[in-house]
Formats: C-alpha cells, structure tokens, sequence
C-alpha cells in the first residue's frame, strides 16, 4: 500500500489514501502508534473530586483505571491483577461483568482490592496484601505494583500515555495550545452537560472536518447565520489565533447568539466578542466562547466507526445562580454537531466507491494538510 497516494485531480494536494481510512491494518498501526504511543485525553479532572474516587476509561481497547490517591493526585493503571490478570474494576456499561455483581474495585477505606482472589493494592498501586501468602518467604508484597500509566493534566483535562518508553512531557505534545488558551480559566471550569455520539466515521474523517470550515457553507445553515466569516470565500482566511467574529450584536454560540452570562474574568477584547478553536492531536477539539467551552473527546473504535463525548463547561460562578440554563447552548451545538457527524458519515460513506484511491485538498483546506503530516510521521514508515 502506498504512503503517498497521488492527486486525482491536477493542482490540487491528495489527501490520505482512501485505505488509511478504512483498512483494519491501517487502523492497527494507529493503535499502536498513535493511540497508544501519544498522550490521549480520557476525561476531566472534576470527574474524580475526592481521594478515593476511580474512573475505567478505555484508551484503544485497553482498561485504564484512573483514581484519586490520599495526596490528591490521580494516578492511572492498567486495570489488570498481578496475580492471574483479572479486571481490577467493571467499566462504566459493565460490558463483560454480566448479570453478577463481583466484589471488589476502589473500596471506600481507600484501597484496590481484586475481585477474583483478593489481592489488595493501595491508590498508588502497592500491593499491600495477598491473602494466604504471608507465609511465603519467598514472595515479597512490596516488589509488586500495578502496572502503572502515564498520567498528567492541563487546563482540567486528563491525559494518560500508554508507551511503553521515555515519552515528553504534555506540555511538549500541546505544544502552542497552552499559550494560546492562557487567558482562559479551562481547569476551573465545570461540565454542565454532555452528549455522546456513536459516529461512523473514521476518526481522521472527523478531525479533517473540524479542522476546515469550507464545508459550513453547505452543512452549517443556522451556524453561518451567527458566524457570517465561515461562509464567506468558502471559509478561507480565518484567523483563529485571533478569534472568529460573530455577526452584530452575537457574542457566543448559542441559538439566539447571545447569553446573560459573564465572560469569563481575564479574556482581552477580542476574546469577550470572537470565537477560538483548537484540535488537540490525537483526540482533543476544544471550541472556546466568551463564556463557555465545547470540548469533544474521540475515541476511535474501529477504522469506520468513532465514539464522541461532548461536554459543556461553564463557570461555577455562573452554575451557582438560579437563573443558569445551559439548553440554548446545548441545543444549538447538539443541531451542529449532529449535522457534522452526517456529513463525516457521508464522506465515510462515499470512500467505500472503487473509484476512490484519495480526495483532494483545495486551497481553502491547507490546515488539512496538518493530519495527512501528522498520522504519516508516525505510522508512515509501517504501511
């Protein structure tokens, strides 16, 4: 299979191969080249408040259990037993556990206990005790540990890395998007609501999509309304640094354009009245207003299908007043979302024609290019 696939149409840069889209294989090398070799986002730090709280995430088919230690800190492990590998703690949909309830998981004293023979690791990952080995001289408790996962955060999101080797620290993988989002209060905001999504698509499909509003136009009616500047000249020339304009008298997304809440404390002028995106690599889109933030967490489960949870963070200032009603947000970016996720679908979709070996890039989709340079650094060289 080639790297590189030719432009189908002259003048005009090919995309990806059509089977970097949809071929297992292609979608294993992306497992373990980029799922499971970069840091991916699994959650929000609120979503563990108290030492002693757990959360199973999955990270490319692999168990993670994230869980607050005693200091506050949360750490991350794969949720395995060292003793004969059963699963430390149910996920959320307990798709494995069936119908019986198994003791065991985070206990409420503060420790891990294995549901299969008891073993019992403290919320760093100690073993602390094996039942029925004490005796055994041979074996020596503080010599065993979880199988531990790289975990650090930022602006309140949770990011795990599951590579085997040294890998650079979050900050060097966010690269300018800390800076760019500084005056923005990320890690004190709270989610408000969420909705989740079961595309199928290919989550490539979908982060390309993100990444260029030269579809809005067609696909984004009621958003162009509220943000003229991506409609026009085909959504080209967008200064995101700076922020998009929104038309007269909007200031936020919303289905009126409008909201009585406060911008957030800090922003500049620009930032009070435009609107900011940024795509996280591998599987983070933030899309930042004066007063809230859309945050869409991918988590590709198959080369043609993709399951996305969207949270809306808010202030918790403005979640403490009575009058807080976050439904005109909601509603207005569930309308977008569901109308990208058609169109991802569609794209999805149409790659399945014989007759497609890539796509094109126009002119106006140079930040395009980004995800074609980004998947072929890292798994290029194995196709």
């Amino acid at each position: 299979m080639t790297t590189r696939a030719a432009s189908p149409i002259s003048g005009l840069e090919a995309t990806l191969p059509t089977a970097w889209y949809r071929r297992e294989d292609v979608f294993a090398l992306e497992r373990e080249h980029i799922f499971l070799a970069e840091w991916f986002c699994v959650a929000r730090d609120e979503q563990l408040p108290q030492p002693g709280d757990s959360r199973v995430v999955a990270v490319a088919d692999q168990g993670i259990l994230l869980v607050r230690n005693r200091e506050g800190r949360v750490r991350a492990f794969y949720n395995v037993c060292r003793h004969r590998g059963a699963r430390l703690c149910a996920p959320p949909d307990n798709a494995a556990g069936g119908s019986v309830a198994l003791r065991g998981g985070v206990m409420p004293g503060g420790t891990i206990v294995c549901p299969y023979h008891g073993w019992t690791y403290s919320l760093d990952g100690q073993l602390l005790r094996a039942p029925h080995l004490e005796a055994n001289t041979r074996f020596d408790p503080s010599s065993v540990r979880l199988y531990a996962v790289g975990c650090e955060s930022w602006g309140g999101f949770l990011f795990v890395n599951l590579s085997r080797g040294e890998v650079p620290a979050l900050r060097v993988s966010l690269g300018g998007v800390p800076p760019r989002l500084e005056r923005y209060p990320l890690a004190e905001l709270r989610i408000a609501s969420t909705l989740s999504y079961d595309v199928a698509a290919n989550w490539k499909v979908i982060c390309e999509n993100y990444n260029e509003c030269y579809h809005c136009g067609p696909v984004h009616p009621e958003l162009c309304r509220l943000v003229p500047a991506f409609r026009e000249n085909g959504g080209a020339n967008l200064d995101w640094q700076r922020g998009i304009p929104h038309r007269s008298g909007a200031d936020t997304f919303s289905l009126s354009g409008t909201s009585v809440r406060r911008s957030f404390p800090g922003l500049n002028e620009d930032e009070q009245q435009r609107h900011k995106g940024e795509l996280v690599y591998p599987n983070l889109l933030l899309s930042v207003a004066r007063e809230h933030v859309a945050a869409f967490l991918l988590e590709p489960l198959g080369p043609m299908r993709t399951r996305i949870s969207c949270h809306f963070l808010f202030e918790p200032y403005e979640m403490a007043q009575p009058r807080f009603d976050a439904s005109e947000v909601v509603e207005f970016w569930d309308l977008v979302n569901r109308q990208d996720w058609a169109i991802c679908e569609a794209v999805q979709a149409g790659m399945s024609a014989r007759v497609h070996e890539a796509g094109v890039f126009s002119p106006l989709e140079d930040s395009n290019l980004d995800i074609r340079r980004y998947v072929t650094e890292r798994i290029g060289a194995f196709v």
